[in-house]
């Protein structure tokens, strides 16, 4: 057993069910923790007032108090984690630095530079498997090659299933075996978010809550929804879906309690919520094993569609003034809350790649900027996903229609009048289409079109026709992914 060692929160910001912590703790007498505001990740965020910055310091201040309550504390530190950690660990002595795998090529550079520096000092690096139930490449088919299918992954993620390790990692041990550093200096409060650059959000006023304690009540506010989840799950303006997603981003629920929560309910609507939890372990699978999907197609043939990218269309698009009401509505969603639904974030990427003809990259590059639970390998994957430039992608023929959308899964326009006040005042009927509504029409809604509400940027039939030039203008190339 090593004297000491350094465990290093990342995307697992909670002590129970933690996989690398919970080897640590077995593995080492004494073990230290340590979070970094890593400024290699912070200085490329556009945004001042970003919530998930704010997240993160709330879930970080809760860890504190959790380690302070068994005897240790949690070490904050403000710079470059390739040298923060690896001098932290000098410092402490620390046999060994223990963290969670990241499968995004950016973390893997970090990761092996931090590595080389640890190893430089005669200090071994272990990474665990956490955040994901299959990774890399241990679901291969059986001539060895990656599944680039979801229906032929799914099968074998549910086949080896009985073989995964869903087992809490254990915690008992904790107590009295957590590390208190001290330096020699007065303790040092956390940083706010002024002392790392960043502004207050609106994050609590959404009710969002951080830390495990949110995670813990989100999951029990879903758990009695999880049955009806795959009639629910659709439709916007109803409370279908989990809201766990920024969770799993940051750690704060492990993916093994989920699968376990949803293999216990066992009903049509937990099946429907496991399949979207193997979604995720598939796009970080193809993350993994196709880095080039970083702001490139997977399909290699369509890596040059000749989109217009106008400005002006992906303006109306990112602001939420394109004229079809539903869209709309996401878009500002997603602006003033940082959440958008999952048929909507379809809608949205097909409606700006199909109908405006912008590349997908361009939307892409927005979410990572806006979403509260941004993570690559979910937002790549779901873009390319609508962009029908990925792997077992939507069929490039195939073209959401947004009103069709509109009517069918938010038949009474409530979730269009909660983001789209402008148009609180249309029937049922032409909420939908409001550029429809007649001069009697629009002056009995007190919206004028053109004026108040925008025409739609452009017509849906003619969109369509033109996408579908502009697909079957690329001839698939030789040796495409």
């Amino acid at each position: 057993m090593n004297d000491s060692a350094l465990h290093w929160f990342r995307r697992d910001l909670r002590l129970a069910d933690n996989k690398a912590l919970s080897a640590a703790l077995q593995e080492s007498a004494r073990v230290h923790c340590v979070f970094v505001f890593d400024t290699d990740i912070l200085g490329k965020l556009t945004r001042r007032a970003d919530r998930r910055v704010e997240f993160i310091l709330h879930c970080v201040a809760e860890l504190a108090d959790d380690l302070a309550g068994l005897g240790g504390n949690l070490i904050v530190l403000h710079g470059r984690a390739v040298e923060e950690i690896p001098r932290l660990a000098r410092r402490l002595q620390a046999g060994s630095v223990y963290t969670n795998r990241d499968y995004e090529p950016a973390a893997i550079a970090r990761d092996q530079e931090v590595e080389r520096a640890l190893n430089a000092d005669g200090m071994a690096f272990y990474r665990c498997k956490d955040q994901v139930v299959f990774e890399q490449d241990e679901l291969v088919s059986q001539e060895g090659r990656a599944y680039t299918v979801f229906a032929a992954y799914r099968n074998a993620w549910l086949k080896r299933l009985p073989q995964a390790d869903l087992e809490p990692a254990p915690l008992e041990t904790a107590r009295g075996r957590f590390a208190r550093w001290d330096d020699g200096t007065p303790p040092r409060p956390l940083p706010r978010l002024q002392d790392l650059g960043f502004e207050t959000t609106n994050l609590l006023e959404l009710g969002i809550k951080p830390g495990t304690t949110g995670a813990d009540q989100t999951l029990g506010d879903f758990l009695p929804r999880m049955h009806a989840y795959r009639e629910a799950r659709d439709y916007p303006a109803v409370r279908g879906v989990s809201y766990l997603s920024v969770h799993l981003r940051f750690g704060t629920v492990s993916v093994r309690r989920l699968v376990n929560e949803a293999l216990r309910d066992g009903s049509e609507g937990a099946r429907t919520w496991l399949a979207e939890l193997i979604w995720r372990d598939f796009y970080f699978s193809i993350l993994y094993l196709f880095p080039h999907v970083v702001g490139h197609a997977f399909r290699r043939d369509l890596e040059a569609l000749p989109f217009t990218n106008r400005e002006d269309r992906f303006d109306a698009w990112r602001e939420g003034h394109t004229g079809y009401p539903l869209v709309d509505a996401a878009m500002r969603q997603l602006n003033r809350t940082g959440y958008m639904h999952n048929r909507l974030r379809m809608l949205t990427a097909s409606f700006l790649v199909k109908h405006l003809q912008v590349d997908w990259r361009w939307g892409e590059r927005y979410f990572a900027e806006q979403l509260n639970d941004y993570d690559l390998a979910a937002n790549n994957g779901g873009w390319q996903w609508s962009a029908s430039t990925g792997n077992d992608a939507q069929p490039w023929f195939r073209i959401f229609n947004p009103v069709l959308q509109s009517k069918r899964f938010d038949a009474e326009g409530r979730f269009i009048r909660r983001y789209v006040p402008e148009l609180a005042g249309c029937s049922d009927k032409l909420v939908h289409e409001p550029w429809k509504m007649s001069p009697a029409e629009q002056a009995a809604a007190r919206v004028l079109i053109g004026e108040h509400y925008p025409a739609p940027v452009v017509d849906h039939a003619q969109a369509r026709q033109a996408a579908l030039r502009m697909f079957q203008g690329i001839r698939p190339a030789a040796g495409s992914a």
